[in-house]
């Protein structure tokens, strides 16, 4: 149909020139076909079957398609809603019920990225009220539709990284719980802190910052192989949701992965760098139903693992929040333990390989806390990191460690691992000159490990503190070597006087020995060719001290020798002028106390017994409060917050058996063992009880219709077992 045709089947229902019209039929055609080229407004017309019957042949043009294969299509076969607009089903709803619409957005079906058009249309019938098709207007709006596109992803997603911004991931969360918890699947978020990022961005500008961000952006979209959505919410804080999963195995691989991935090195313009990350992770529905709760279970989670040493992920579970409230208060009790001298120090050996004489001892700081009692040096290392009391605590700690070092053998040498930020302070220097000074301690005697962190400040500071300590007379030893920042340029700037060994790198050495035994030979050979000292720290094994031994390295220090030891210990071993250790076979880092004597409850046949948990293992755990119980029985182990492992007694002697689970824990990321699965909410609602997060202790009381509910086991009575119904 012409346009004068399709003008004449409009004019047609109001006379030849319209209402009140003073025009012509051929100054109307005129005025519409003016329109139509200037590309103001055009005109289509479809008919009754919903196939076009007119086109402007300027739009046809635009599209760059022939305007003859266009007519008699159906319209909905050249048009498709526009991608983003969120009607995509209109147009074909509207013409198949004969319904007028204005402004929809629309592209063309063949040409999806040639335009964006806005269509109206209104329907035609006739006198007898008989449906005879469509007629309608439309414009471009393509440069109108791109900047709201803009503004919509603007919106949403994050300008530097790409990636979903705060306000989508809370929306999608907020979404992905509700439509989740209809359906009782599962999804776990993971919060991302990255860990010396500041550095990067004080000393190498926020353009390299940015640079930065988009690179871990981009590792973290590679190292996440499986549906997610990641986001970034603000400075160099992440999120990531991961549906359909609770496996705590999988997650921990997966944290891990992440972790592994953003400490590799980054090439920047401005130089090159290395970061870490910390990573909390949170379930739903096990710790949390709704977005504000899973999300700050994930929150409570990562401030955990940073205050775990870093480069760590936990998993959120109901003691953390006590824990982080505790450990708050032990931050803020800081000023009050320098003010009234409740820290003291400790001291560990550094053994000469090929002597086994001590040629140094490492001082520690602990804390004899007023409430706590004894906070030993690698709690109290936790504790300290990112406090702002860590450079007051690295000044009184070099003063002490001094004036107690005054009374060993002129030939013993104290070592003293120096805080980042009390290096770059104006007056480090001064306080090191002084503490020698008012120790009457001589310079050569003092070994100050700094770390590699250091060069991330300002090089002048950096380069003018190590200078003026050279000159002083103290030794330097660089620390951490190998933890991923190591460069020959820092070699090559410090005047170091030995290289110590990261003791990461020399565990990874005794689990797998040969690539990272390599590194170490490497290291030493490095060390060498440079007249510097080797020394490796974190030494357990007579297999580990061999290779190590073997491999050039010429300090030493572990449990193998001896653990860190108080100030009087240390005077009365070296009282003959000497000290000599002889490596002990049997000697382990002893455990973390935490995980030692704790109550527990075990279930058999719908009874609960409260029973005392002396250790425990990935394979087994030692009980001890239960009396008489036959070899081969079987308990539900409750480690709490829905911990279950169904375990065998495998030994039993009086009241202590020797458990086997069926299952193997895993590893919760911070040194512990957790179970890979836990009690489901979803199971504990379908047993009647409501659907919440299952708190630690919340299964007593529900055995019996978890039993029936197919949740836990049921096993048969065995004598000699005592206990109260669940």
């Amino acid at each position: 149909m012409s346009l004068k045709g399709l003008l004449s089947s409009r004019s047609g229902r109001h006379g030849p020139h319209g209402p009140a019209s003073a025009l012509t039929d051929g100054e109307r055609l005129a005025m519409l076909d003016d329109l139509e080229q200037s590309g103001l407004g055009w005109f289509w017309a479809s008919d009754a079957m919903g196939n076009l019957t007119y086109l402007s042949a300027a739009i046809a043009a635009r599209l760059d398609l022939p305007l003859d294969a266009l007519i008699g299509q159906p319209l909905t076969a050249i048009f498709t809603a526009a991608e983003s607009d969120g009607r995509g089903k209109s147009l074909s709803l509207m013409l198949g019920a004969h319904k007028s619409f204005v402004g929809m957005a629309v592209r063309a079906a063949r040409r999806p990225q040639a335009m964006v058009l806005r269509l109206s249309g209104q329907p035609i019938m006739s006198a007898s009220g008989k449906f005879l098709g469509f007629r309608g207007t439309g414009t471009d709006i393509t440069e109108e539709y791109a900047r709201e596109e803009e503004t919509a992803r603007l919106a949403r997603f994050d300008s530097l990284t790409g990636l979903s911004n705060r306000h989508r991931m809370a929306s999608h969360i907020e979404a992905t719980l509700t439509a989740f918890k209809t359906a009782r699947r599962n999804c776990a978020v993971l919060m991302i802190d990255l860990d010396r990022f500041k550095h990067v961005n004080d000393t190498l500008g926020h353009a390299a910052g940015d640079e930065l961000l988009k690179q871990v952006a981009s590792r973290l979209a590679r190292a996440i192989d499986r549906e997610c959505e990641i986001g970034r919410l603000g400075g160099d804080e992440f999120q990531v949701l991961l549906p359909d999963i609770d496996d705590r195995g999988v997650l921990g691989e997966i944290a891990a992965k992440i972790i592994a991935m953003l400490r590799q090195p980054y090439s920047l313009d401005e130089g090159r760098c290395v970061i870490g990350a910390s990573v909390g992770i949170a379930i739903a529905p096990h710790d949390g139903m709704t977005r504000e709760d899973i999300v700050r279970a994930a929150d409570l989670a990562l401030y955990a693992a940073k205050n775990g040493g870093r480069a760590q992920y936990r998993f959120f579970s109901g003691d953390l929040e006590n824990e982080t409230i505790f450990r708050r208060r032990l931050e803020q009790d800081l000023g009050t333990a320098l003010r009234e001298k409740q820290l003291f120090l400790r001291f560990e050996p550094i053994v000469e390989a090929a002597a086994g004489t001590v040629a140094s001892l490492e001082a520690h700081v602990c804390w004899n806390h007023a409430e706590r009692g004894v906070i030993d040096e690698e709690e109290f290392a936790q504790i300290i990191e990112g406090s702002a009391l860590i450079a007051d605590v690295g000044r009184w700690a070099i003063g002490a460690a001094c004036a107690g070092a005054a009374a060993w053998p002129e030939s013993v040498r104290l070592a003293v691992n120096v805080p980042v930020s009390l290096f770059l302070a104006d007056d480090f220097v001064a306080l090191v000159g002084e503490a020698l000074e008012a120790a009457s301690l001589a310079p050569g005697r003092l070994e100050l490990e700094i770390s590699e962190a250091v060069f991330f400040g300002d090089a002048n500071v950096v380069d003018r503190t190590l200078a003026a300590l050279f000159k002083l007379g103290v030794r330097l030893t660089l620390d951490e070597f190998g933890s991923g920042f190591s460069s020959l340029a820092y070699l090559r700037r410090a005047p170091f006087d030995a290289i110590k060994i990261d003791q990461k790198l020399v565990a990874e050495a005794e689990r797998h020995d040969a690539r990272e035994m390599g590194l170490v030979r490497a290291i030493v050979a490095l060390a060498g060719a440079l007249q510097m000292d080797t020394m490796a720290g974190g030494v357990e094994s007579a297999g580990l001290l061999a290779a190590l031994t073997g491999g050039g390295v010429r300090y030493l220090q572990g449990p193998i020798f001896s653990e860190p030891a108080e100030a009087e210990t240390v005077a009365a071993e070296m009282s003959g002028g000497t000290w000599q250790i002889e490596p002990g076979a049997e000697r382990t880092r002893r455990a973390r106390r935490r995980t030692v004597f704790r109550k527990i409850q075990v279930i058999h046949d719908d009874y609960a017994y409260e029973v005392t948990l002396r250790n425990l293992s990935k394979s087994g755990a030692l009980i001890e409060g239960l009396a008489n119980v036959p070899k081969g029985t079987q308990f539900v182990v409750d480690l709490g917050g829905g911990q279950l492992a169904v375990a065998t007694v495998t030994r039993s002697s009086g009241d202590v058996q020797g458990l086997e689970f069926e299952q193997s824990l895993i590893e919760d990321g911070s040194g512990g063992l957790c179970t890979r699965n836990r009690v489901s909410p979803y199971a504990l609602a379908a047993a009647g009880a409501p659907l919440a997060p299952l708190a630690p202790g919340k299964f007593m009381g529900l055995a019996q219709d978890l039993g029936r509910a197919g949740a836990v086991p049921k096993f048969g009575c065995s004598r000699g077992l005592r206990g109260e119904p669940v």
